[in-house]
């Protein structure tokens, strides 16, 4: 899974659960120091949850959405972050980068960087990571569709070299991905670059393994991390202790404890918590109280009739009452997506015009217009319309069980739908089965979030647009929708260079006057970026506040390289 954001209620088994409460009930003091899953000094540790579900058994960054929080971000770097808050590139592992011409990237790495067993980060390091791609099962072998070829140039200089200019696209692979040292990962065999455990990740990063248990992930400062010297970064946090969650439940109780100093869970009733508990902060004061992270979709199966026509997909779009979700399930947590979906921070991407013009909203007779003025009608007298054939519709809507939110979600969306006369239920099986039932295609309707913000929004339209559609489709483009000319804008979209806002907007325009139009998946609002934490042992939090810092308050996937490794560095202790 694609980012790690997707929203969780869900119970470990009794033993695992047991064992969370347990060991999280002796984390609040003690000066003990190290040591397997024993007390840390609390002066000196970061506990957080939210980010793992199950124990941690791998510390391969191949692995995505298998390797224990940190493994990206904390142990692997990256050339590259990006902050979504200026739009900037900020160097990194390199030091400098130019693009030479439109098809030449050369980048300088810093000097004096050591992998944790003491090898220097040489520009071989890069030619590797990017050579591993080429091996089936790694998740971007798409990088060779358009890298010619990449080499080293000298000990720190790695040139690559493009068969076709995709500098949105290489830039996002250039943050969103970890450098591997090639003097362990280049003669391993290929089943284990994807499959291994890793069990002694050697890194480049703030802080390295310590221990692990069943129930959390512990990392140890690296007190020789080129960052302190370079990017002038202290971590004060010697330990980062991540807890595997056990349930909502647990992490509520945990917080109101001081148990647990950054939550990254959605938690229903936090809005309650922290209008009536001044120790536990977000990044707003109010509503929608988180940062956004993604858009959530209704995902329908265009290749099932009647989801395949695209009357039938906007009399449903106009069906929805997103208001009563966002209100409801949410208590105001979200905040309504925009008609492109497309989220805030690339609101320079939106065609103000065109949303006005040709976007959905709420509108219950509308939904009913355009049903009847498509064939839709209900001539049995059952409430519910039948095809213009004549045939009854029987849809379902699936979403995880145990994930709550969505599931009354998912009820809502059910009801505003018959309420039109569409026939919808609401099922809830479990995930495993609901991902293969999504993923080959078996499904009606789902809802799904899986593209996280980014370097860009071709990520976001690489997602809706992709061609051609597999038999499997793992990652992108779960609604089946083929568009030529959707595709093509998209991929002239990653040709645009990274800095012209300008050119990509003209072809963002486009790509929304064809979604707008088709609605492949209908966006219905931006999930939180979740983050609540505590302020008795920590403080200096992200906030909305001037004072404080403006970065990604999580661990999640993908968020180290966009703030996450800020918020640690500007955190600090309390007295």
């Amino acid at each position: 899974m694609e980012g790690g954001v997707e929203m969780k209620s869900l119970r470990l088994p009794a033993a695992l659960a047991a064992l969370a409460i347990a060991a999280t009930a002796c984390s609040g003091g003690g000066g003990e120091e190290g040591g397997g899953t024993g007390q840390y000094p609390r002066a000196e540790t970061l506990y957080t949850t939210g980010t793992a579900w199950s124990a941690p058994t791998s510390w391969n960054p191949m692995m995505r959405g298998g390797y224990a929080v940190g493994t990206i971000g904390l142990v692997y770097e990256s050339l590259f972050h990006y902050d979504p808050v200026t739009g900037e590139y900020v160097h990194w592992l390199a030091e400098s980068d130019e693009w030479v011409s439109d098809t030449v990237h050369e980048i300088t790495l810093r000097e004096g960087i050591t992998w944790t067993d003491g090898e220097p980060l040489v520009a071989d390091d890069v030619v590797t990571t990017l050579e591993l791609g080429k091996i089936d099962g790694v998740s971007y072998s798409n990088v060779w569709n358009y890298v010619e070829s990449v080499e080293a140039t000298d000990e720190r200089t790695v040139t690559v070299t493009f068969s076709e200019s995709r500098p949105q696209e290489w830039m996002n692979w250039a943050y969103s991905n970890p450098i591997l040292p090639a003097h362990i990962w280049g003669d391993m065999e290929e089943t284990a670059v994807t499959d291994s455990a890793n069990e002694n990740p050697v890194g480049t990063g703030p802080y390295v393994y310590e221990s692990h248990a069943d129930d959390r992930m512990i990392w140890e400062r690296n007190d020789d991390w080129w960052g302190v010297e370079a990017l002038d970064m202290d971590m004060d946090a010697r330990y980062i202790v991540d807890i595997v969650n056990a349930s909502n439940e647990v992490t509520m109780g945990m917080l109101n404890q001081n148990e647990v100093d950054l939550s990254n869970n959605f938690l229903p009733g936090i809005d309650q918590v922290l209008n009536s508990n001044e120790n536990v902060t977000s990044f707003y004061d109010g509503p929608p109280y988180m940062k956004s992270a993604n858009t959530a979709w209704l995902v329908p199966n265009t290749t099932r009739a009647p989801l395949d026509d695209v009357e039938f997909r906007q009399a449903l779009a106009h069906a929805i009452n997103i208001t009563e979700i966002v209100e409801g399930p949410y208590a105001n947590l979200v905040e309504p997506a925009n008609p492109t979906g497309l989220l805030p921070e690339w609101d320079a991407y939106i065609d103000q015009e065109l949303v006005a013009e040709e976007g959905f909203r709420y509108d219950a007779d509308e939904a009913v217009g355009l049903l009847e003025e498509a064939g839709y009608l209900d001539e049995d007298g059952d409430g519910f319309v039948e095809t213009p054939d004549g045939e009854p519709i029987e849809l379902t809507l699936e979403v995880p069980s145990g994930w709550t939110d969505w599931m009354e979600a998912a009820r809502l969306i059910a009801e505003h739908a018959q309420e039109v006369g569409i026939n919808i239920t609401a099922e809830f099986p479990d995930e495993a089965l609901l991902r293969d039932h999504r993923n080959s295609g078996e499904f009606d309707l789902v809802i799904n979030n899986e593209r996280q913000l980014s370097n860009t929004p071709w990520t976001y339209y690489d997602y809706l647009f992709q061609m051609p559609v597999q038999e499997q489709q793992t990652t992108v483009n779960f609604h089946r929708y083929e568009s030529e000319e959707a595709w093509d804008l998209t991929e002239q979209l990653a040709a645009v260079p990274v800095d012209d806002v300008e050119a990509a907007a003209e072809i963002t325009s486009k790509l929304q006057e064809i979604q707008l139009a088709e609605l492949p998946a209908i966006p219905l609002w931006y999930n939180g970026l979740w983050a609540q934490s505590t302020n008795t042992n920590w403080t200096n939090w992200p906030s909305e506040h001037e004072d404080t810092p403006n970065s990604a308050p999580t661990l999640w996937n993908g968020w180290m390289e966009q703030g996450g490794i800020t918020t640690l560095a500007e955190i600090e202790p309390v007295e």
